[in-house]
Parts: C-alpha cells; sequence; structure tokens
C-alpha cells in the first residue's frame, strides 16, 4: 500500500482530489459563541466580524486517532501530516502531541507547510502525488517539505483589525497609519504574515498582487491558487490575469477560503499562492 497523507481542513482542496489522492482531512474547529464547528462538516451561519467567534485547533486526542486510522490504511508504508503553519496555528503542535503518543511514531512524519489555505494545500497535493507514484515515507515528507519551502502566498485584506485581534499578524507589520485611507497587501514569511505593501485602492492592492505572483513564477512551470471570501468577481479578475501573465501555469486552482480562515481574514478577502514548479 501506499503513503497516506493527513492535512487539516484549511487546505481548502477540492474535494474530487482529495477523494482521488486519498488525502485525509481533519477538520478545524471554529467557535460561535457556545457553539463548536468543525469546518467542513458542521453547516452554520458565521458572522465573521463579530468578536464572539474565534477558532481553534483540532485537539492531540483526534489528530492521534487521525493519525492512527491513516497508518492502518497504509498497511504500514507510514503517514505524512501537513498542516498549516504554527506561526498562525496551535495544530502543529497538536500534532507532535498526537505522534509522540503513538507507538509506530516513527512512521508518521510531521511537515509545518509554512502556509495556510492552499499555502498547506499545495504541499499536500505535492505528498499526495509522490505517494501515488509510489514514494517511499522519507520521499513522500521531502516533496511536501520542497513545495512548503518554495511556495509563495499573497493576500489583500479590506481590514487587518481581526488579523491583529487574533494575533495572526506580525507585530513587524505595525506601522499602518489609517486603515481607513490605504489597503494593505500581506504576505507569508516563514509562516508568519506581514505587511508587504500598501495602497489606496483596492483595484491597486490587486495590481500589486498579481504582479507579486508574476515576479515570483517567472518563466518557469507554476501552480497558481486564487483564494477569496466574498470576493468572487475579485478573484475571477485576478485568475485571469494570472492566466495571461503566468503562462505555463500547470494549474490553477481556485476556492473559497473556509471558515477558520475566514474568520481572521475577513470578509473581501483575496489570497495567491504560487508555486514555481508544480505540485508534481
Amino acid at each position: 500500500m501506499a503513503v497516506v497523507v493527513v492535512t487539516d481542513s484549511s487546505a481548502s482542496l477540492p474535494a474530487e482530489l482529495i477523494g482521488e489522492l486519498g488525502i485525509r482531512v481533519v477538520p478545524l474547529h471554529v467557535l460561535v459563541g457556545d457553539t463548536e464547528i468543525r469546518e467542513g462538516v458542521d453547516a452554520h451561519a458565521i458572522d465573521y466580524a463579530a468578536d464572539t467567534v474565534t477558532t481553534s485547533a483540532p485537539s492531540p486526542g483526534e489528530l492521534r486517532d487521525a493519525y492512527a486510522e491513516a497508518l492502518a490504511g497504509s498497511n504500514g508504508a507510514g503517514v505524512v501530516a501537513v498542516h498549516l503553519s504554527r506561526q498562525l496555528s496551535a495544530t502543529w503542535e497538536a500534532g507532535r502531541q498526537a505522534v509522540r503518543a503513538m507507538d509506530a511514531a516513527e512512521s508518521v512524519l510531521l511537515v509545518d507547510s509554512l502556509g495556510a489555505g492552499l499555502a498547506t494545500g499545495f504541499p499536500v497535493l505535492a505528498a499526495a502525488r509522490c505517494a501515488a507514484a509510489g514514494g517511499t515515507l522519507d520521499e513522500v515528507y521531502e516533496a511536501a517539505v520542497r513545495a512548503a519551502e518554495s511556495s509563495h502566498t499573497f493576500f489583500v485584506v479590506n481590514r487587518t483589525e481581526q488579523l491583529r485581534r487574533g494575533g495572526r499578524l506580525s507585530t513587524a507589520a505595525g506601522f499602518f497609519g489609517s486603515e481607513l485611507v490605504s489597503k494593505p497587501v500581506l504576505q507569508l514569511v516563514q509562516g508568519r504574515l506581514e505587511l508587504r505593501d500598501k495602497v489606496r485602492t483596492r483595484s491597486k492592492a490587486f495590481a500589486k498582487l498579481v504582479a507579486a505572483a508574476e515576479e515570483v513564477a517567472g518563466a518557469g512551470i507554476a501552480a497558481i491558487g486564487v483564494q477569496h471570501l466574498g470576493a468572487a468577481e475579485a478573484a475571477e479578475s485576478v485568475t485571469t490575469q494570472l492566466r495571461e501573465r503566468i503562462p505555463r501555469a500547470r494549474e490553477i486552482l481556485t476556492a473559497e477560503f473556509g471558515p477558520a480562515l475566514a474568520v481572521h481574514l475577513g470578509v473581501g478577502a483575496v489570497g495567491v499562492l504560487v508555486l514555481p514548479g508544480g505540485c508534481g
């Protein structure tokens, strides 16, 4: 049997790819008042701007059960678990605790994707495709690590208040001035969310987003991801521009941000991920 790849629901991958590649997905949790919602499992209306909405990682017990089930499904080939950045969530740390509590800990390898959303999803894809091609446990792990270290992620958000309130924005980005007259362009740097630029209008912010993606893609093959929350028209426009300006994009995935990320990014957010070389 093949190595099994596990991830969390922030990875935002299409259901058909998850099914095709046998990827196991552990839901993150969104807390709405006293109600706990498992992302991708429980349906619930969410006001993303409400102060009472928060998120939480899966427990070590949940992850241990998921890893054990995946390991059994691999018939001993092993498990590679790829989770969103440890700088943004406690999920990776919960995974580390889960692995330490397992008897076959050496057969479960953890990868910090250094990202979130499709920036986690693309390393997951790289790992799962390597596994499907017959890769060993170490080869699948290295495929995920290479993709995580090579990817570049950029975001445009309407406001940074939700990110700062949740502690997801690096203090190095603390020179915004009046957000009412500027639109921040953010980037992930070694798993941390930092300010890249700020402009006066959303149209200029999207232009910066596309230019940044084009710059890091270069002239080679690349995989592109576009995500949004309540900004389908803007995401479609960005996707169209990326198709034109990065002609060697091997694949372009589009998705909405799931609730666990949406709580922190806010309505109107658009993100672009570029993985030079593609996902294998």
